[in-house]
């Protein structure tokens, strides 16, 4: 067979392509058809660059592993779905430092990316954003939930949570709890301020009273902040706004002195598996914005596929972090591949194209972006943690997977 092989090659050399042999010709056409048939596919394998920046460590560490991790999942899952594409992120750490921030948006630009998630906080996804916007990058985040970082006039920053809908998400569930009074406790940080003052005026638009008590977010004891709540105030419910530790410093205050409290209620960073993990004793009743209970009750082949992912990449239950990051990744990664499609990728229409989304489907519900890159429809969802560590939705009522236990406090 060999011998055939050779003699035939031979045969065709110097001779015109009409009387080469017909094995040889056939094998032409066929690489010729292979190649015509690969093209298409060769032509649309394109890797996109996404910048991520966020704490990997520092003071807000947990929240912004979290939030990466959400946004890995959302790769690993686009990367499986359009194998003919592939996500690839670069990740900066900014230690929750603004000036940090700024410059790993700045190192993030000079790595060619086509856009950069981030922050975990008001206080870094402001100045990254603007630093974003001029370097001609969108900017999308769950972490910048002021109410300044839509009044600034950026064509290019997107975000899918905000302080009004982390106030619906309260008031939402002390209206359903009966609660009459609530002490408002809360970070003079930009986030928490904005919270506090839009928390405050909505509970009195209900006839709810209130307390507001602003701390320093440098505070180490609570103790003094909590026995003025207990002695003075004496309300049905508490309010912690705040970060991780500040939770943990001021539930250790409210055990040691016990006010007469019947619910105590904080918005982000809070209802996580992992902080129940830590402080077992600090959870129990306590409610927490959240967007899945944990353990997920797989409502949608996307939580499953969601919590298959995450369990199979960090061998760990999610929360909310994650799951919220997930859908703006999600969110994102789509539309860089519609603005591929569209030829306007290169030509900034990212902005043009994620402010165009609409999808009613997100783990978050409806998510559309308005003419200043808010998403208007985001209402936070309420969890509460039962005392083995498991956390149920309680409010809204349309996702609930139980019933508040109230009254109930840790203690």
């Amino acid at each position: 067979m060999t011998r055939l092989k050779t003699r035939a090659q031979h045969a065709s050399i110097g001779k015109p392509a009409s009387v080469r042999p017909a094995q040889t010709r056939v094998r032409g056409a066929l690489a010729a058809a292979l190649a015509i048939a690969l093209a298409p596919s060769l032509a649309h394998a394109t890797e996109w660059r996404v910048g991520v920046e966020l704490p990997l460590t520092g003071a807000l560490a947990q929240a912004g592993t979290e939030m990466y991790r959400g946004i890995q999942v959302a790769a690993d899952i686009y990367n499986r779905r359009h194998p003919q594409d592939k996500i690839t992120l670069v990740a900066v750490d900014d230690e929750s430092n603004p000036a940090k921030a700024v410059a790993a948006v700045e190192q993030l630009a000079s790595q060619h990316v086509v856009a950069i998630a981030g922050a975990a906080n008001s206080n870094c996804a402001g100045p990254a954003s603007e630093a974003a916007s001029k370097a001609g990058l969108v900017y999308v985040t769950s972490g910048g939930t002021s109410d300044d970082m839509v009044t600034r006039g950026l064509k290019n920053f997107f975000r899918v949570s905000n302080t009004p809908g982390y106030t619906k998400g309260m008031v939402g569930l002390f209206n359903t709890l009966g609660v009459k009074s609530v002490a408002i406790v809360y970070s003079t940080k930009d986030a928490t301020s904005d919270l506090a003052r839009q928390l405050d005026t909505a509970l009195k638009a209900q006839g709810v009273k209130t307390f507001p008590h602003a701390y320093d977010p440098s505070i180490s004891d609570f103790k003094p902040l909590i026995n003025k709540i207990k002695l003075q105030d004496k309300p049905d419910a508490m309010a912690m706004l705040g970060y991780e530790n500040d939770y943990v410093g001021i539930l250790r205050a409210s055990r040691v002195l016990k006010p007469d409290l019947k619910a105590i209620a904080a918005p982000w960073a809070f209802a996580s598996p992992k902080m129940a993990q830590s402080f077992p004793d600090l959870v129990p009743n306590v409610y927490g914005a959240t967007v899945l209970s944990s353990p997920a009750d797989y409502r949608s082949a996307d939580q499953r596929d969601f919590s298959d992912t995450y369990q199979r990449l960090f061998k760990t239950s999610s929360n909310y972090q994650s799951q919220t990051s997930f859908v703006y990744a999600q969110l994102l990664f789509d539309a860089i591949a519609s603005a591929q499609k569209a030829g306007t990728l290169d030509k900034g229409g990212l902005a043009d194209t994620l402010r165009a989304t609409r999808r009613d489907d997100t783990f978050l519900g409806k998510v559309a972006f308005d003419a200043r890159g808010d998403n208007a429809n985001y209402v936070a969802h309420m969890g509460q943690f039962a005392h083995d560590g498991k956390l149920a939705l309680v409010w809204p009522a349309n996702y609930a997977t139980a019933k508040p236990v109230y009254p109930g406090v840790p203690w």
